[in-house]
């Protein structure tokens, strides 16, 4: 038995926090009867139907995008843009791990499992991404010391994992640096070079966790391996 707003989320139809919101809406019912408060705990099995609709058990899917810039890391967009999910051939209800702006490249994972995409996002389980940053100048020594100490965003410490300087281009006026954190706050790293007063002109994500893009060309895209799926899992147990 779990919380039905969990079931929900591991179906594929939305995340677990919009269930909540469909719950208290009064526009859930399981086996035939409305659900209108929180807490309720349901049998995985148990028939699901929201606004007429009922939940379907999806086979579970598990991709890695190499995203393109100028895509939007959502399962629509109001204004009509492009988002990851258009990216995939399948007809599962996947959605994106977590986030990259709009203008950010690279690794992104997308699923239809609510419990594995929970686990990955959640803070506690700690997976380190690493991001490679075009900077807008030279970023010199005194900043990479200070940044190798950590930073703090909005009041709170943003530790450093790793971070290398790759390369300069003193007649651009520009600098390749790679850094690696755990945070997954929104604009984050954008947020620590400006803070220096650094503005990060381009921005690609190389890897998450354990898992780097490997031979994947801009827009392209393949399934996990179940061994993948297990590593992240074993990683996430580890993090406990």
């Amino acid at each position: 038995m779990e919380r039905l707003q969990k079931v929900i989320a591991s179906r594929g139809y939305t995340s677990r926090r919009k269930a909540e919101e469909l719950i208290l809406a009064r526009k859930v019912y399981v086996n035939g009867k409305q659900v209108t408060e929180l807490g309720v705990k349901v049998d995985n099995n148990a028939e699901i139907r929201i606004d007429n609709e009922y939940l379907q058990k999806e086979d579970k899917e598990y991709y890695v995008l190499n995203k393109p810039r100028g895509v939007i890391s959502s399962v629509s967009d109001e204004r009509g843009r492009k988002t990851v999910v258009d990216l995939i051939a399948t007809n599962a209800r996947i959605y994106p791990i977590g986030r990259l702006d709009y203008d950010t490249t690279g690794i992104i994972l997308l699923t239809n499992d609510g419990a594995f995409a929970n686990k990955l996002m959640h803070p506690s389980f700690k997976i380190e991404k690493t991001y490679l940053a075009k900077l807008n100048k030279i970023f010199t020594l005194d900043d990479f010391y200070k940044l190798k100490k950590g930073i703090e965003i909005d009041n709170r410490e943003v530790k450093i994992n790793r971070l290398k300087i790759k390369s300069k281009d003193i007649e651009k006026n520009t600098s390749l640096v790679e850094i690696s954190i755990f945070e997954g706050r929104n604009h984050i790293i954008k947020r620590i070079f400006l803070k220096l007063g650094y503005d990060v002109v381009k921005l690609k994500r190389l890897s998450y966790g354990f898992l780097s893009l490997g031979k994947l060309k801009s827009g392209e895209y393949r399934k996990l391996s179940k061994e993948e799926i297990k590593e992240f899992l074993n990683t996430n147990k580890k993090a406990t």
